[in-house]
């Protein structure tokens, strides 16, 4: 049975960390367990577990959408490996970082926080995109689960109050009006012959008894005993994604770039839950085309303030949206979607504090799901109804069979409110209260365990005094992390994980989100962006942002640390010109490379690396302040292996180990990394 923590365990856990405050500084070691040792094959074995199912592990983490975010389970273990008191550096034993500062430079998700806290540190966030910040202060923050529930019934129930009779359908069998649960649209294009409709594909859902059928003639839908009649008055052809060129004329079909692009949609087919006949799909009947011209009438009414902001600017991904002939955020969503959005910017309002944070940053995370842009992969008896989400490939992609969800359904369901608020609020708060870990069993299996004494959470410091005054607290800074409001050598660690060098894609990715939050949260941050503070391998002025920023980062990090503390961070590439660019950077920001690991961080299924030549392997890389910290010596390399994930990454820290300490030129070391990794630039 796991261990329960009594109110009088968790009091003693605050004595004691008082204490350990009070004493900070006093005993401050010059050796850590991280600087000999780590676990490779201990965190190897539980990241090939995590990465497949990152939210399931840390559920709290995942209020908000963000990208490339590193395992948990690894975090743990670096974090652990910088306890010094040998009962309390194993994995499964609770805290161990009481009284110490822990600085993250470049946040993102926030893995360093949420494990640094859980175990007893007061923690340091910055990031110069405000989702970061907002989701560290809504999930670090401690709530009444009583409190957000109530919340959100309120919230979601008013919303449906005012557009329920938007998301509504008629069951085919006894014609009862009942909640829509999604609506299926194929994309509109043309050929010289005229216009047509394209989906993936003809098969709607595969069940035990049954499959559905969309028939291309009569676009009626059919399970093969019944008929649902389309109430289109026009049908133009319907044809499957499969035939990209017109039998007739020969032409490639063609996508109908001058219509917003909602509008290059027609439905063609919604599903709905009736409480009698349960589970059914119709083509769309006369009412329903009514609710979504109804909804279309109501759209230029819409206020969303001056939509300048909802511009899309053009960076490295959403150049895809403007080659699309898209040009505003807005018109990505249906006129049903835009009301939604439109009265729950205007609900979110009535809240306030941590309510508000937590219902704003949910509406925000739900438009993954709510978009024009989100496709349909619930073909299938395994995954039936699931909606592929917005940047399932980590990019804009623009399906042929567009599913338009219905977020304020009563109804559990991919990616509506119910499902999203007890997926990420409701399960998020419950592990905070209890942390959950996974023990490896001698069967190579997992069972869950509980570990005693620990909270993921704390209380937000206005300053570094207040930091300092308050155990397991945590500061936030929405800033250049170039320039920080922290005294010299104030830092117990940092652990981080810096951008990927050469792309701000995530960063560019999330305007998609940013556009909206500044409505749904307009005074919480100042909602103006700026993407050259971001750590890039882009060139201005004859000089390369990512030495520029990350080299500013890393001297305000030296400057920061404490002189026997120690800067960790994961790093992987395969261009050399990344890892030089590492190397001249930390020699100017004088850190010393004292030791470096290798562990699993990819899943390699994931869509964005599959059948790919892509690095599954993290380096970590441990950095003191002097040089006569570092225990190791480094030998030079000649070439390093580019054929396998794991080799490469322990061998670029072995060759950075090296050219850190030796006295080669900035053009030297850009030479040396280029004949170490050949045909990689």
């Amino acid at each position: 049975m796991s261990t329960v923590i009594s109110s009088d365990m968790r009091q003693m856990a605050l004595d004691l960390t008082s204490l350990l405050y009070e004493e900070r500084g006093k005993t401050e070691p010059n050796v850590y367990p991280i600087d000999n040792q780590f676990p490779e094959a201990f965190a190897n074995a539980l990241s090939r577990r995590e990465v497949y199912n990152k939210h399931l592990f840390r559920p709290n983490t995942y209020l908000h959408k963000w990208w490339a975010r590193r395992c948990g389970t690894t975090f743990r273990t670096i974090l652990k490996q910088l306890v010094t008191h040998p009962a309390r550096n194993d994995y499964y034993a609770p805290g161990g970082l009481e009284g110490k500062i822990i600085l993250d430079p470049m946040m993102g998700g926030g893995t360093t926080l949420h494990e640094a806290i859980r175990m007893g540190a007061s923690v340091i966030g910055v990031d110069v995109d405000p989702i970061p910040i907002l989701q560290a202060r809504a999930t670090l923050s401690r709530v009444s689960m009583a409190a957000m529930t109530e919340a959100f019934q309120q919230f979601a129930g008013h919303l449906r109050s005012q557009l329920g009779h938007f998301f509504q359908t008629e069951c085919p069998y006894c014609q009862h009006t009942v909640d829509m649960q999604y609506a299926l649209y194929g994309v509109r294009k043309r050929c010289r012959c005229g216009e047509v409709v394209q989906v993936d594909q003809f098969e709607l859902r595969r069940e035990k008894e049954r499959i559905f059928h969309l028939l291309p003639k009569t676009w009626e839908v059919s399970d093969g005993s019944w008929k649902s009649a389309s109430g289109l008055t026009v049908k133009p052809r319907l044809i499957a994604k499969k035939e990209t060129h017109c039998a007739a004329c020969g032409q490639k079909y063609q996508d109908l770039l001058e219509f917003p692009y909602y509008e290059r949609y027609a439905p063609v087919a919604i599903a709905g839950l009736c409480p009698e006949h349960g589970f059914f799909f119709r083509a769309p009947s006369l009412a329903d085309l009514s609710r979504i011209e109804e909804a279309d009438m109501l759209r230029s009414t819409l206020d969303f303030g001056d939509v300048v902001g909802f511009k899309v600017q053009g960076g490295p991904k959403s150049r895809d949206l403007l080659r699309r002939g898209v040009n505003s955020y807005l018109d990505l969503f249906s006129s049903r979607q835009l009301l939604y959005l439109h009265h729950a910017i205007r609900t979110v309002q009535n809240f306030e504090d941590a309510l508000k944070l937590n219902l704003a940053l949910l509406v925000s995370t739900s438009i993954e799901f709510n978009s024009m842009l989100c496709g349909y992969k619930g073909w299938a008896q395994n995954r039936p109804g699931a909606i592929r989400h917005v940047f399932a490939h980590h990019a804009y992609s623009f399906p042929y069979t567009a599913a338009e969800n219905n977020p304020i359904n009563q109804r559990k369901a991919s990616g509506n409110l119910q499902s999203l608020f007890a997926s990420r609020i409701v399960r998020g708060r419950k592990w905070a209260i209890q942390p959950v870990e996974r023990l490896l069993t001698k069967h190579g299996k997992t069972k869950l365990v509980k570990i005693p004494g620990e909270l993921d959470g704390g209380v937000e410091a206005k300053g570094f005094d207040e930091l300092l005054s308050q155990p397991q607290s945590f500061l936030l800074f929405y800033r250049d992390a170039r320039q920080l409001p922290i005294s010299d050598n104030s830092v117990d660690f940092v652990v981080t994980d810096p951008p990927y060098y050469d792309s701000i894609q995530y960063s560019d990715l999330a305007t998609f989100f940013r556009v909206w939050l500044a409505h749904l949260l307009p005074d919480e941050m100042d909602w103006h962006y700026d993407q050259t503070n971001s750590a890039v391998a882009n060139v201005q002025n004859g000089k390369s942002q990512f030495q520029d920023v990350l080299g500013g980062i890393f001297r305000e990090c030296h400057r920061v640390l404490s002189p026997n503390g120690r800067m960790v961070f994961t790093y992987h590439h395969w261009d050399p010109n990344a890892w030089a660019d590492l190397t001249i950077i930390l020699k100017k920001a004088d850190f010393h490379l004292i030791n470096s690991y290798v562990v699993f961080s990819e899943n390699p299924i994931s869509v964005h690396i599959r059948d790919l030549n892509a690095i599954k392997h993290d380096t970590i890389l441990v950095f003191a302040k002097r040089r006569d910290q570092a225990l190791k010596s480094w030998n030079p390399l000649k070439q390093i292996d580019t054929t396998d994930s794991e080799s490469f990454c322990r061998q670029c820290g072995e060759a950075l180990g090296w050219l850190l300490e030796d006295s080669f030129d900035e053009t030297k070391i850009r030479t040396i990394w280029k004949e170490l990794i050949r045909g990689k630039e």
